[in-house]
């Protein structure tokens, strides 16, 4: 019974109407923001989201009873069940802000969608390594920072007055929102000499380190979809092998 159900629960259909779900949920959450719409529709729209969790509901209780303690093993089941875990904690009092946490269960379509489990699984494998490259963009930028505050702190305080607000521009020039207009130039008016600094800064920020943020993502997302392949094809191999063992015995019984 419990196997039969575990293979339900698995099988593409069950996931799609899941992932419909989800997103239907999401759309009536998102209705809930429009106050026309609740004065007019505001009791069908609480039943929908309601019925909506209790299928949420119904699903990971499923899951428990098929697939017992196992159910705990896996990450994803668990954080399906501490999103839907949320919207059933009372929103009253001083955990009305809870409510506004309901739009979390638009997550779990991540936990649905093999394709973007595979995103987020290669987003995590690679953050050892993209904290490496977190803590070489925090020296360039401390750096550059005491350079800008000592260089441009007298002539343009709002910007470089203090090491604080050196970071915060040097981090705005970083992503090229209104750097040039709006900060290098103006510098540059009164600092002929200051592309000088801003220049390499660009180079070595926004062109070499971030790409390398982007690299190791992309390295990460292609090995977890190798072992996601590797995986796949090590199951189906013992599957064959559990079929051809099992016609060989059937077989043997009959000679």
């Amino acid at each position: 019974m419990r196997q039969h159900l575990s293979d339900f629960l698995d099988h593409p259909s069950t996931r799609y109407a899941i992932m419909g779900v989800i997103l239907f949920n999401a759309v009536i959450l998102g209705l809930e923001t429009s106050k026309p719409v609740m004065n007019s529709a505001g009791w069908l729209i609480v039943t929908l989201d309601t019925a909506c969790l209790a299928i949420f509901v119904a699903e990971l209780l499923a899951k428990l009873y098929a697939r017992g303690l196992r159910f705990f093993r896996n990450a994803w089941n668990v954080f399906d069940f501490l999103v839907v875990g949320i919207a059933l904690v009372p929103a009253a009092g001083g955990l009305s802000v809870l409510r506004a946490l309901r739009i979390l269960r638009l997550l779990r379509v991540v936990s649905v969608a093999p394709t973007l489990r595979r995103v987020v699984e290669g987003f995590i494998s690679a953050l050892p390594g993209m904290a490496s490259v977190f803590l070489l963009m925090a020296v360039i930028f401390y750096i550059a920072a005491v350079i800008a505050t000592k260089l441009f702190a007298a002539t343009f305080p709002d910007w470089f007055g203090s090491l604080g607000a050196s970071l915060y521009t040097l981090f705005q020039v970083m992503t090229l929102e209104s750097w040039s207009m709006g900060i290098v130039r103006p510098v540059m008016e009164v600092h002929p000499e200051a592309w000088i600094f801003f220049v390499p800064f660009i180079m070595i920020t926004t062109f070499a380190v971030v790409n390398l943020l982007v690299g190791l993502i992309v390295n990460s997302m292609q090995d977890a979809h190798s072992q996601e392949t590797n995986a796949a094809t090590d199951s189906y191999r013992d599957d064959v092998m559990r079929r051809l063992v099992a016609i060989e015995d059937l077989l043997k019984e009959k000679r």
